[in-house]
């Protein structure tokens, strides 16, 4: 993370679900997680300040009010010390995915703000509940930011559900994906951004570390909202 933020420049750098960890770690993950509060927050919100960035990434949080319950949590470190958290409300226990068994399930989506700017961020399998999305649209998100630990088996899906919300919601959806072997498990990489028509708008490579920048429009939100009006449509039903 280090190295990327200090050769790179972006108003926010976006690293994959549980980063700071690895995914397929299983009881490790207890002497792993940390609190919102603990040293690597603190660790990447004096990088944050010394590079005038937002960082977003994938930890495991124990729960700051109930103890013994841990969250598979996306952070958001902006400078000045601001930290915004989301809980990944869909934990994935099927298959070769065992979250069930380590986590307890957020209760709600939190859009959070970067730089006056409101992004809704989902975590891996949240991306398949198309209301989530939706429900960020609806509260001002210009962008929805899927971080995720999904292997090579799953990549068909999730490319086409990047382009299906950033399509719905008319908002940019950008996409950052775990890299790598991990136990049994092939981390295929190629995180992506698409624009709020669905165009591909960045891409990284497969299976490799890489990283790639994309800029946000306002106008071209406001340009696909005015073409294709989901969000005026879905105020209308409410």
């Amino acid at each position: 993370m280090k190295r990327l933020v200090e050769t790179s420049s972006a108003d926010l750098f976006v690293f994959p679900e549980l980063f700071l960890t690895g995914y397929m770690v299983r009881d490790e993950v207890f002497r792993l997680a940390e609190g919102i509060d603990g040293r690597s927050v603190r660790t990447v919100q004096r990088l944050a300040e010394e590079q005038d960035t937002n960082i977003l990434f994938g930890m495991a949080t124990w729960d700051e009010r109930v103890p013994g319950v841990m969250r598979n949590s996306a952070v958001l470190v902006s400078p000045h010390n601001a930290v915004q958290c989301y809980d990944k409300v869909n934990l994935a226990t099927f298959g070769p995915f065992e979250e069930g068994l380590y986590f307890s399930a957020g209760t709600s989506g939190r859009t959070m703000e970067v730089e006056g700017h409101r992004i809704g961020v989902v975590i891996c399998y949240d991306l398949f509940f198309p209301q989530l999305s939706m429900g960020y649209a609806l509260d001002g998100a210009e962008a929805i930011v899927c971080i995720s630990a999904s292997p090579f088996t799953s990549r068909e899906y999730f490319e086409k559900l990047l382009t299906a919300r950033a399509i719905e919601t008319t908002s940019y959806v950008a996409y950052q994906n775990q890299v790598g072997t991990q136990l049994n498990e092939v981390y295929f990489g190629g995180g992506e951004a698409r624009g709020p028509r669905g165009e591909l708008l960045a891409k990284n490579r497969y299976f490799e570390e890489d990283l790639s920048t994309f800029e946000v429009s306002l106008e071209a939100i406001v340009a696909a909202r005015r073409g294709r009006p989901t969000i005026r449509d879905n105020f209308s039903r409410c």
